[in-house]
């Protein structure tokens, strides 16, 4: 584990490099609500860790939580004002300069890569959001800076109890329990509002992918020429889980096998291809 200090804290991250040190790409990851970078290493089944030619920053969250783009967040990190986005930009210094670096963020964790594509796109060169949404305007903590279009790749279960994909407030038990609240879009919704950000004006490419075990998955593609791409992965019956080799525990929900996270990942930003 590494430390780093940032506005007066003492913050931790797990750095994964690959075999022999030498990596020309950064992912920088970040947990959901209670976890910290390590245990969503082993949530995901260690998955991160094997995209060619990238080292992996495990973020340690504040509490266990992250100060995301939510209005009606009461999370720790919010309540005690914890500067996430200099933690970020931090950890890009030490680790990611003269890198392309990206974002991957799960729950409350998306929640913080929706932030940074508001607030600091000039830390990262795209980002992947998983079950979680763009909030709702009179929600959004962020609202008016310059666009800057990023690529973006969302996954999300229909069947997630915790950030409902037809998007809205929590149920009123999750609003207790991880102590935030708040309007959001449609998962769908979320897709088109980044498509938008992005200038993209042609209507998206809907297809389903080849069946083979778990939940259905349709796959969306917003993509029109010289605009950042957008993709977002609807996981039919799926659960508030990581798409992967490794399923979540039956209380989330049910895990896409079909589609996985991280080769999707490698495909949507020619991860194979280091600039």
């Amino acid at each position: 584990m590494a430390t780093i200090d940032v506005a007066g804290r003492t913050r931790t991250y797990t750095l994964v490099t690959p075999p022999g040190g030498d990596f020309g790409r950064l992912l920088l990851a970040f947990h959901g609500s209670t976890q910290r970078g390590e245990v969503f290493r082993k949530f995901t089944g260690n998955a991160f860790d094997g995209i060619p030619g990238t080292a992996v920053a495990y973020l340690d969250g504040f509490r266990g939580n992250w100060n995301d783009a939510r209005r009606g967040s009461r999370f720790p990190a919010r309540v005690h004002e914890i500067d996430d986005v200099a933690f970020v930009e931090a950890v890009v210094k030490r680790v990611g300069e003269g890198r392309e670096v990206y974002a991957a963020g799960y729950s409350n964790g998306g929640g913080m890569v929706i932030r940074l594509l508001h607030e600091r796109p000039d830390l990262i060169s795209g980002a992947t959001i998983i079950a979680a949404q763009q909030p709702a305007p009179e929600n959004f903590l962020v609202p008016g800076l310059p666009v800057v279009p990023k690529p973006v790749l969302i996954f999300h279960g229909t069947k997630d109890r915790i950030v409902p994909y037809r998007g809205g407030e929590m149920a009123r038990w999750a609003r207790y329990a991880f102590r935030v609240g708040g309007g959001m879009l449609s998962t769908p919704d979320t897709a088109a509002y980044f498509a938008g950000r992005n200038g993209i004006t042609t209507a998206p490419v809907e297809s389903a992918m080849p069946q083979h075990a778990g939940p259905s998955v349709t796959r969306t593609d917003y993509r029109e020429n010289g605009r950042a791409p957008v993709t977002f992965y609807t996981i039919h019956g799926g659960g508030h889980t990581v798409p992967g080799p490794k399923a979540s525990p039956a209380l989330m929900g049910r895990t896409a096998t079909d589609v996985l996270t991280v080769p999707a990942m490698v495909d949507f930003f020619a991860f194979g291809i280091l600039s």
